[in-house]
């Protein structure tokens, strides 16, 4: 892949976008391409995650369990930024992320994103505030589900030295 196809590539990630093309250069500059065949394993659940993936062609599950009880979590078509979070802090990965098809992704490790956000502190304020406006609408959309949701009666829990 090429500088300026990673770049492009970038551009589209909704977390990224309206960031100048030096910002978008500087993250292109400090990733990594990796190349998965079809069924290949990106990542264990359970994993330590220091970086995200960004699918640029080809397509990533997220799964859990094995055999049987195997069940997808997500599909992640090309342009899917997977690991977000672990952009900004310590996790581990929720899923294990396997390559549908022969899949190429971009390894953005969250060295690169902090370098990026303590030499453009604007970068840091339009992060925050794109990750504050997702939030808020998360909250909103659980308490939305809340209000919907029938409380279940739950049996009377008997308490050690409760009369």
């Amino acid at each position: 892949m090429s500088l300026d196809r990673d770049i492009a590539i970038l551009a589209r990630v909704p977390l990224f976008e309206g960031m100048t093309p030096d910002h978008l250069r500087l993250l292109a500059f400090s990733a990594v391409r990796l190349e998965l065949a079809a069924g290949n394993v990106l990542f264990e659940k359970g994993a330590s995650a220091k970086s995200g993936y960004i699918v640029a062609r080809g397509a990533i599950q997220l799964v859990e369990g094995e055999g049987a009880a195997r069940r997808i979590v997500a599909e992640c078509p090309e342009g899917t930024l997977i690991g977000e979070t672990a952009l900004f802090v310590e996790t581990v990965r929720p899923a294990t992320a396997i390559a549908v098809t022969d899949t190429q992704v971009i390894d953005l490790g969250r060295a690169g994103v902090t370098r990026m956000i303590r030499e453009y502190p604007e970068v840091a304020v339009q992060l925050h505030a794109r990750l504050a406006r997702r939030l808020s609408g998360t909250m909103g959309d659980l308490a939305a589900i809340g209000t919907t949701l029938t409380p279940f009666d739950l049996p009377a829990l008997s308490l050690p030295g409760a009369g």
